[in-house]
């Protein structure tokens, strides 16, 4: 199983997924998405 590259939770729902300059991130939930958005805002790619 994944785990969550913010809390290290299991990731048992797809679709939240982020690419980044450090390749793609999963999360288990939408909060955590969020949350690694606004503290890694410089490494996410457009």
């Amino acid at each position: 199983m994944k785990k969550c590259d913010l809390c290290g939770l299991d990731v048992e729902v797809d679709g939240f997924q982020l690419e980044t300059t450090e390749g793609t991130k999963l999360f288990c939930c939408e909060g955590c998405l969020s949350v690694y958005r606004l503290l890694n805002g410089d490494k996410i790619k457009d």
